[in-house]
């Protein structure tokens, strides 16, 4: 497709969230992008947290990153550029090795992934040995090792019904474990100070427990029952979406809680009159731009820094450059391997 039949189909889906000379700069560098992209033999994977302008030109597919996981294991073309963060792009390299992984920002950081560390996991076992770790696929490389399953916010549920137990560790994300804990009737313990290696700490009931980590999503935490609340008294009639690393509290006032994906698919299906989403706020645009039918509340102002990193100038240049290039140690990736693959075996949450 060329820029001037790009920039039509983005004046169509976004004349009214872009200004016009941003809708052809953009729709010139997304020409450039997809004659690279041929060049090169590439495939683009496009999060659906990813800015409108880019989202709805260059990538080969779209989804979650239980979806996205699953087209990096199937491809067979050399390159493969994860319009994402890091672990996103990592989980890639750890499924299908022999390409060559790009991620268009050097850091793509992600306050979930950085809130725990191998070590700490290993402490965790040891602290609650047997207990089966289920680490979020927000997590990096060597994390992923440590753990026996990983799992997405569409199929956590799964995951731990699967392990057939009654007490599983769930990490990092606090409010997720939390959200996962209430559907499979387990309560949570979220340790302060970690247990002594070989049990778990004076008067801690770890029977039908998850033991949950103090990590949490920087965008997803600043919602709250308050902004519900007032939505709300606002728009009575709005339908609220929230994900499931939003606060329990959240979470219990929505309409509906799931993944990415499954929110989306929520907003197609649903006949309401207006839609509020409690998640990344790119993520409402793209879905205007594909229904504009659809009204969408304009009242998320929450961006995550780390996905507004990567943009369709950044891809240009990764395709352009080979850049930036993610290595996982083969030792940890063939660990991680193991978990990851036992998650996709388990596969998605039935909506």
């Amino acid at each position: 497709m060329n820029a001037d039949a790009l920039y039509l189909d983005l004046k169509h889906k976004l004349g009214d969230v872009m200004p016009e000379a941003e809708l052809i700069l953009k729709a010139e560098v997304a020409a450039e992008v997809l004659r690279l992209k041929e060049e090169r033999n590439a495939v683009i994977l496009g999060h659906n947290y990813m800015e409108p302008a880019l989202f709805h030109t260059v990538p080969d597919f779209h989804g979650d990153s239980l979806e996205l996981s699953r087209r990096a294991a199937e491809t067979d073309k050399p390159y493969i550029v994860f319009c994402g963060v890091r672990f996103m792009a990592e989980t890639a390299k750890i499924l299908n090795p022999s390409k060559t992984v790009l991620l268009p920002t050097e850091k793509g950081g992600c306050s979930l992934a950085e809130s725990i560390t191998a070590a700490d996991v290993r402490a965790l076992r040891a602290a609650y040995p047997g207990v089966p770790i289920v680490t979020y696929i927000n997590t990096y490389a060597d994390v992923k090792a440590e753990c026996d399953i990983c799992c997405t916010s569409s199929n956590a549920v799964a995951v731990v019904e699967s392990l057939k137990t009654d007490t599983v560790i769930f990490l990092p994300d606090e409010y997720l474990a939390k959200n996962v804990a209430r559907e499979t009737g387990l309560h949570v313990i979220v340790p302060k100070v970690l247990p002594k290696a070989g049990g778990a700490a004076a008067g801690t009931d770890v029977e039908h427990a998850m033991i949950a980590w103090k990590g949490r999503c920087e965008v997803h935490e600043l919602f709250t029952p308050e902004d519900i609340d007032s939505v709300r008294k606002q728009f009575p009639d709005v339908m609220i979406l929230a994900h499931p690393e939003c606060s329990p509290e959240v979470v219990a006032k929505a309409d509906f809680s799931g993944s990415t994906t499954a929110m989306i698919k929520a907003v197609e299906k649903s006949k309401a009159r207006r839609y509020l989403l409690l998640t990344e706020c790119s993520m409402g645009d793209n879905i205007v731009a594909a229904h504009p039918e659809k009204e969408m509340l304009r009242l998320c102002s929450h961006r995550c820094p780390h996905m507004g990193e990567i943009t369709l100038e950044q891809t240009r240049d990764s395709l352009k450059y080979l850049r930036w290039v993610i290595d996982v140690p083969e030792d940890i990736r063939v660990r991680a391997l193991r978990s990851v693959e036992r998650m996709l075996a388990v596969g998605p949450k039935v909506d």
